[in-house]
């Protein structure tokens, strides 16, 4: 394996990309936004010179030579299907293709092309350079080919890897999930402050980051949706909490906003 192209130049986009890129892959960039691409070389680029990213508007162009596509798109099942479909038609016929969805199925999106075999799961976390996990989740139909050379390119990353079964939200996206929402509820019951609540999950039981403040790292218009899926197809305790669907109406949708649970400054720093 040699030649990655990610889809999608935002925030896990670009940060799937540095990683392949440093550890020695060639590696393409496509999203439709030209804007989007600029910011994402942009951010490479305070890490690397190197010549091995190329950045593309074109999908056809940008995937006919891939060995493993990575979408990092939108959690919209839709547009995750149109995009897979388009893959199909145009990725090399050996190319693995993988979601970096955090809970939504790759059975039903590997469905939709010819090579079902070929299609899965890699979910990675954010910040990807400093997380050390991928979730290498597999579909119904996933072949042990795809499950091997799947967990042999993470590990080229320098990450551990995990085989998760499919179910809706998998692993850790579930426990998040579910951490995060009760978070939300505590603050809007007023068992706590913001702060204090995070705190007490970082010093309290080892977390390096609170659920509020990843929360609006992972972006909460992210999460709702995220939120959303699990209460459709787990049942009631993950229902949304009022608050978190508060904040996305108002636009409040965490750091990439300026404005979450927290406020934070252009450079995405905490106020």
């Amino acid at each position: 394996m040699k030649n990655i192209t990610v889809i999608g130049a935002g925030t896990m986009g670009r940060g799937i990309a540095l990683a392949c890129v440093q550890a020695g892959y060639d590696v393409v960039v496509q999203d439709v936004s030209e804007e989007s691409l600029q910011r994402c070389e942009t951010y490479i680029r305070k890490f690397t010179d190197s010549v091995s990213i190329q950045f593309e508007t074109d999908l056809q162009q940008a995937v006919k030579s891939a060995d493993l596509v990575i979408e990092a798109v939108l959690e919209l099942m839709d547009l995750k299907v149109e995009i897979f479909k388009a893959l199909d038609t145009f990725a090399p016929p050996h190319a693995i293709l993988a979601t970096n969805t955090s809970t939504m199925s790759p059975t039903e999106i590997a469905s939709q092309t010819s090579r079902p075999g070929q299609c899965i799961a890699l979910h990675f976390f954010n910040p990807v350079h400093k997380m050390k996990l991928i979730e290498v989740i597999c579909g119904l139909e996933t072949s042990e080919e795809t499950i091997q050379t799947s967990m042999e390119f993470g590990q080229s990353l320098g990450k551990e890897c995990v085989k998760i079964n499919e179910f809706p939200g998998f692993a850790a996206g579930r426990m998040n999930c579910l951490i995060g929402n009760e978070a939300m509820n505590m603050v809007m019951e007023g068992v706590g402050s913001i702060e204090d609540i995070d705190k007490a999950m970082k010093l309290g039981l080892n977390h390096p980051m609170g659920p509020l403040e990843l929360a609006d790292l992972v972006g909460l218009d992210t999460r709702l949706r995220n939120m959303e899926y699990l209460y459709e197809t787990l049942g009631e305790k993950y229902r949304p909490c009022p608050i978190l669907k508060k904040y996305v109406k108002a636009g409040w949708i965490g750091k990439k906003a300026g404005r979450g649970f927290y406020r934070y400054d252009e450079e995405g720093n905490k106020l």
